[in-house]
C-alpha cells in the first residue's frame, strides 16, 4: 500500500532506497575522528542563548559563552557574555569577555569589557581593558584592575580600610559613597530609638 515496487533490474536496500540511486552505502562511509583535545573542542561550543521572549529571575552560570537577548533579574557568571540590543540585566555581571549592546543595571567585572554605541549601563565596571563606543550611556565608576575576576568577593566600591570595622549604630558603613540600588529605588531608614 505505501511501498513502491522496484522496477525491473533494481534492488531495494534496507532503508527503502533504490540501490541504483545510492552512490555510497552508509556502512562504507569513512569514519571521521577529531584530533583536537577535549578542551579545544569545548572552547568552540555553541553559545547558550537566552532569547528575546525569555525572562529569567535568578542567577545564571555557565563555563562557556552566553548570548542574552531577553531579560535577567539576577547575576550572570560565565566565560564570555554578549548582551544583545534588546537585553536587560538587573544584576551583576562577571565574565572574561563582556560585550554590551543592551541595558545593564548593576556592576560589571571582566578582563575585556566593551560598551557598544547603543548600550546603557548604570553601575560600576572593574576591568583590565575597557572600550566605550561613542553613543554608549555609562553612569558609574570604572576601575582598572590586573585581576578583576579575582576580586569578585569584595564589593566594587569597598575600600580595604573599611573591612573589619564594626557597624555604627546597627547601620552598615558606606565605604565608597556609591549607592548600589537601581535608579528610582529609595532607601527606607528606620527612625532612631529614643536614647
Amino acid at each position: 500500500m505505501f511501498t513502491k515496487k522496484p522496477e525491473s533490474g533494481e534492488s531495494v536496500t534496507k532503508m527503502g532506497e533504490r540501490s541504483g540511486e545510492l552512490k555510497t552505502p552508509f556502512t562504507e562511509r569513512p569514519a571521521t575522528y577529531s584530533t583536537k583535545s577535549p578542551s579545544a573542542a569545548s572552547s568552540k561550543m555553541v553559545p547558550s542563548i537566552i532569547g528575546e521572549d525569555l525572562s529569567i529571575t535568578g542567577n545564571v552560570t555557565s563555563k562557556g559563552e552566553i548570548q542574552v537577548d531577553g531579560q535577567i533579574q539576577g547575576d550572570i557568571n560565565c566565560g564570555s557574555l554578549l548582551l544583545g540590543d534588546k537585553s536587560q540585566v538587573m544584576g551583576g555581571v562577571v565574565a572574561e569577555d563582556v560585550v554590551v549592546r543592551g541595558r545593564v543595571v548593576g556592576s560589571i567585572r571582566g578582563l575585556r569589557v566593551t560598551l557598544q554605541a547603543q548600550s546603557h549601563v548604570e553601575g560600576d565596571i572593574v576591568h583590565q581593558s575597557l572600550a566605550i563606543e561613542q553613543g554608549a550611556y555609562f553612569e558609574g565608576k570604572s576601575r582598572r584592575s590586573d585581576d578583576p575576576l579575582g576580586e569578585v568577593k569584595a564589593p566594587v566600591g569597598a575600600s580595604p580600610r573599611a573591612e573589619g570595622r564594626p557597624e555604627a549604630e546597627g547601620r552598615p558603613e558606606k565605604a565608597s559613597g556609591f549607592d548600589s540600588r537601581p535608579q528610582g529605588e529609595t532607601a527606607v531608614i528606620p527612625p532612631r530609638a529614643a536614647e
